[in-house]
């Protein structure tokens, strides 16, 4: 698989734990290291491994989290560090995110989660669904 190919793959992974509400998923997804750092929206940012997994478990706890889709993901991949730009589509409001990856012993895993209120995407073949999320 290129490297291409596997980062838009763990980007849907993360997506893949996020709408199933899989904890344990979400935090193998994440990088080791204690630099990683998420800005959910209304958020300040949140810095550290520990930190972030924890606002995660909080989040992934409500099981009755709104449900969105994933649009219009692009990729680009600077060696062993990856970013991806896609749409989080909900019923009533759009979120653009950007999630920066990192290769770790061979797996590219996230390092930063940014997501932020958005127009609606633009309408274009390019931003349909991701394609079957995993």
């Amino acid at each position: 698989m290129s490297d291409h190919a596997a980062v838009l793959f763990a980007n849907d992974a993360f997506y893949v734990a996020f709408l199933s509400h899989d904890i344990q998923a979400m935090e193998a997804l994440w990088a080791s290291g204690p630099t990683i750092s998420c800005v959910h929206p209304g958020w300040n940012h949140l810095a550290g491994r520990d930190v972030v997994i924890e606002s995660w478990d909080g989040i992934l706890a409500n099981q009755e989290g709104p449900e969105f889709e994933v649009k219009g993901s692009t990729a680009s991949v600077f060696e062993d560090t990856a970013v991806v730009i896609c749409y989080e589509v909900f019923a009533e409001w759009t979120m653009v995110a950007t999630n920066v990856f990192v290769r770790e012993d061979g797996e590219w895993r996230i390092m930063h989660h940014q997501a932020s209120a958005s127009p609606p995407p633009p309408v274009s073949d390019e931003l349909e669904p991701s394609g079957t999320i995993q």
